[in-house]
Parts: C-alpha cells; structure tokens; sequence
C-alpha cells in the first residue's frame, strides 16, 4: 500500500492553473541590485505579488553580460516558481553571437510570456567633462593613446560602443563591469571616457548632476530627452539600437500558467501607475502576449546577428 502510495506522489499530475501560485515566486534579475534593470525588475516584481496574493522575491545573479541569471532561469524546474523579467533583446537574443560557449539555447529553452516595454540605451560622459556631443567625444578620444576606454555591463552596451568604434573610426578599449555603479564611479573619475547603458539607469544620474548624455541609440529622440540628439542625428546614419524588455519562464512551463502570468503582466503594464513609472525611466510601455514575443524574439536574434557582424564582435 505504501508502494503505491509512493507512486501516485512521484507521477501526480501538476496542479492546475487555478491553484497557481501556491508559494512564493523567484524573479531572477540579471544585474546588479542599483542598476537600470533591477530598477524595473523590482517594480514589476512587487505589482506582480499583489495580483498572485504571493510574495515575489528578487534574486540577483550577476556576472558575464547577464547570462548567469539566463542559465540559472533556462535549467530551474518548469513549473512558475521561477521567472525572468530581463531585457530580453540582450540577455537572450544577442548572447549567441557574444560568447562561442552558452550553457542555454535562447530558442529552446524558454517560454517566452510576454513583452513589457521597451527603451533606449545612450553614451554618457562625466558631467564636468568639456565633451558636449559626439563629435566633440571622438575628436577627444582620436587624441587620446589607443583613443582611450568606455565602460558597460551588458550585450546591448557593448553593441553600442563597438558600432559607434567601428563608424568613427575608433580603436577605443572596451572595459566590461559587473557592478553598474562601479562603472559609473570610474566615468567619473575618468578612468574611463564614456559609459554605454540603458537609459533607464542614466537618467537618474543625469538628474543628480553626475553624467551629461551625449546621444541616445534609437531611431528617434526620447520623450523624457527631447534635447538629445539620436546616434543617427550625430552623424551615424542607420544606427538604430532599441532594446526591449519581456518576462521568460523554463521551456516546459505549463501553458495555463504562462497565460496567468502573461495576464498579470500585461495588467501591470497597462496600469496608469506603470505608465507613469515607464515615463520617469524614459521608457515606452510594450505589452504583448506569448506568441508576439516568440515572434519578436526569433527576429530579434537575426538582427542581433547582423549588429555583431558590422560591430565586428568576436566571441569570448
């Protein structure tokens, strides 16, 4: 009796939708606690408690352009207890063309839920510095022995300071950092020359008088920047980079727990409240649904392809 017992424990079935959740959530963050990402990741995870009636816990798992969270999130147990609210078109879609050796496939082994928002990333300089554009920041690099060093923390940073290299003609060192404050630090203690981050990081830093943006990465300016010119407007044509955020699960989620949680997200993001927050952080609301961001994900790492081709990345 006992044996059997046993058995119908191992193979029960998992719980319906309806009793999902039934504990507390893991959100896995891929940056540090302070950056431009855990910003939004805490927020999302906080309105995401409220409508599960679970706590959501924030784990930060830094390290390697945010690719240790992806790993650790793409071999969890496929049952909810374990999201990703993640920049996806960085963390998933460009790491194949970042690193020759990834421990996760970023088609197979992840239910995508749904998108979020999107933003834009920017190169920042030193407020004090006397650099005021772009123009200005590559002739004072040109001057400088081996056209000097910017800092970032991510795939999407790095895309954007190797393509601005590769169109101006620059053989600047890339410094990648794990802590975005630390990153921060040394811009403005010059042991860098500039900084290529989201916007939702720089902008704060912006307000308190520590970083002056020089241009932002997207097709067209931000809202919450209407002074700052595009890459494209700073003499760049067809420099377009325009990140976007998405939640992720482990490939074999159950499907009715997928749509439970594309539904409680795509709540939040709709809220007045995270229209507001998305403003202050110079980002665009961008709700969607499992299949749009499959979608977006699949042509996403096509393009990312061609951005490490003309940026000329090596992986590591």
């Amino acid at each position: 009796m006992k044996r059997f017992l046993w058995l119908a424990l191992v193979f029960a079935p998992p719980a319906p939708a309806q009793d999902y959740p039934a504990r507390e959530i893991r959100s896995v963050c891929n940056f540090s606690v302070g950056s431009g990402a855990d910003i939004v990741v805490r927020y999302y995870s906080d309105k995401l408690a409220a409508l599960a009636g679970k706590p959501v816990v924030v784990e930060n798992r830094t390290g390697v352009q945010g690719t240790l969270a992806s790993e650790y999130v793409a071999h969890a147990k496929p049952d909810g207890y374990t999201i990703m609210i993640t920049p996806a078109s960085s963390t998933l879609a460009a790491a194949r063309y970042m690193f020759k050796q990834l421990r996760f496939d970023p088609d197979r082994d992840f239910a995508p839920v749904t998108t979020l928002a999107k933003l834009s990333f920017a190169i920042a300089v030193d407020a004090k510095a006397p650099v005021r554009s772009i123009a200005e920041l590559t002739e004072h690099l040109k001057k400088k022995p081996g056209h000097g060093a910017y800092a970032t923390g991510s795939n999407t940073g790095q895309v954007t300071g190797e393509l601005y290299k590769e169109m101006a003609g620059l053989s600047t060192t890339y410094v990648p950092y794990k802590e975005t404050m630390t990153a921060l630090s040394d811009t403005i203690g010059g042991r860098v020359d500039f900084m290529t981050y989201d916007i939702t990081f720089l902008v704060p830093q912006v307000r308190a008088g520590r970083l002056r943006i020089l241009a932002v990465t997207s097709a067209s300016r931000r809202a919450s920047l209407p002074d700052v010119p595009t890459m494209a407007e700073s003499g760049f044509p067809g420099y377009d980079l325009a990140p976007w955020w998405g939640v992720a699960v482990p490939a074999g989620t159950p499907r009715a727990v997928v749509d439970r949680l594309a539904g409680w997200f795509n709540q939040i993001t709709a809220s007045e409240e995270t229209k507001k927050f998305l403003e202050n952080l110079a980002t665009d609301p961008f709700p969607g649904s499992p299949e749009s961001m499959a979608a977006l994900l699949k042509t996403e790492i096509e393009q990312w392809g061609k951005y490490a081709r003309l940026a000329k990345i090596e992986p590591q």
